[in-house]
């Protein structure tokens, strides 16, 4: 299979960049020059795009497209955030203007997007899911699986979706329901689709490795790295619970600290923050119960997957919130404080790397997780 077709989806992906320009320009602007120009200029860059990744046939996986939409998708999330932080203008200045605006259901704007969640939000999607996307395109050019970075987007896809559509319903834009919220629930409609594509593909594992029945006799002192994980996990679990209870309002004294001391953002009133600790701790608490099972019991083969759809989950979860927390959307009395920055930066920071660090020992090293070739025959 000829690239032809990813690199034409890679470049299909950046006329958004002039296609966002040049429809801004077009509201901004009543001359009928600029509609006309505007217009022919859409209307050749997509022609030329389009010959150029139909050049020859694209692939027959339906995935193909809706990667390739969700990537051009992407650079305009990206495009939305870089003129949040006025590193760009002109772009997307008019929806920007309208999601502020309290005509933002009229106009379809979304006031999510104004949010330092929505603005973090912005950025994962322009960044981390683009190059996900273009791998995944680039493996089904080529005709190979890409079931693990897919497992990877599923989890970060799953967080993201969730979050966003209990802290609209929970949260002070619950009233501002816009006709984007409705777009977006078929994004999310199509999402679940791929999903289940994604579930359904076979396991690309590499040929049973010849030392699995050595590493499963190790006992656990014999595994240092394991033992270092199953210690993590540990009170992974409890911070876990701890904040789902902080976010709930706890009445102990030490949710209460905390939240003032390290994470006022939990009190944010668009209820992302609170709506993620929960979703987290109903999401992670489960996980890293199952995790020391997996660590502990050789044999369990579903443990690699697991951690990829937990990974992407979790690494979403924490950029978000990280960001948001520090970030000048925030309200002032919601940021962390100064004086506890480099304890909360360390602790979240943590949290978010061991989990991709686990990922990372299932994945390259499964033949613990392998059940033995002598087994398996007996089935």
């Amino acid at each position: 299979m000829s690239a032809s077709a990813g690199t034409g989806v890679f470049v299909l992906s950046l006329t958004s960049i002039p296609l966002c320009y040049f429809f801004n320009s077009l509201i901004y602007s009543n001359s009928a020059e600029a509609v006309v120009f505007a217009g022919c200029a859409t209307v050749l860059i997509l022609a030329i795009s389009s010959c150029f990744m139909l050049k020859k046939k694209a692939p027959a996986d339906p995935l193909f497209h809706v990667f390739a939409l969700y990537a051009f998708l992407s650079v305009v999330n990206l495009i939305i955030g870089l003129e949040q932080d006025n590193i760009i203008d002109g772009f997307v200045t008019f929806y920007l203007k309208e999601a502020s605006a309290s005509l933002c259901v009229q106009f379809g704007a979304d006031p999510h997007i104004n949010t330092a969640h929505g603005h973090m939000i912005c950025y994962w999607d322009g960044c981390v899911h683009y190059l996900m996307y273009l791998l995944m395109i680039a493996a089904i050019t080529w005709g190979d699986s890409y079931r693990a970075i897919g497992l990877y987007w599923v989890g970060s896809f799953l967080m993201r979706a969730i979050v966003y559509i209990l802290g609209n319903a929970a949260g002070k834009y619950g009233t501002q329901v816009s006709p984007l919220f409705i777009l977006h629930m078929f994004y999310v409609s199509v999402s679940v689709w791929t999903c289940f594509r994604i579930f359904s593909q076979p396991s690309a594992r590499a040929a049973q490795p010849t030392n699995t029945q050595e590493d499963q006799r190790k006992g656990l002192l014999h595994r240092p790295l394991d033992v270092l994980f199953i210690i993590y996990l540990i009170p992974a679990l409890g911070f876990c619970v701890f904040r789902g209870l902080v976010a709930l309002d706890c009445s102990s004294k030490w949710c209460k600290n905390y939240m003032q001391q390290y994470e006022p953002y939990l009190k944010d009133p668009s209820a992302y923050p609170k709506v993620q600790m929960l979703v987290s701790m109903l999401y992670s608490g489960p996980y890293y119960v199952i995790a020391l099972y997996g660590l502990l019991v050789p044999g369990c083969e579903w443990m690699p997957e697991l951690t990829l759809v937990h990974s992407g989950a979790l690494a979403q979860a924490q950029f978000s919130h990280i960001g948001a927390s520090l970030h000048t959307r925030t309200p002032f009395s919601y940021r962390v404080p100064a004086e506890s920055q480099s304890v909360f930066l360390l602790i979240n920071v943590l949290y978010t790397l061991v989990p991709q660090a686990l990922c990372y020992r299932c994945y390259s090293q499964p033949a613990f997780f392998l059940r033995p070739v002598e087994e398996k025959k007996k089935e």
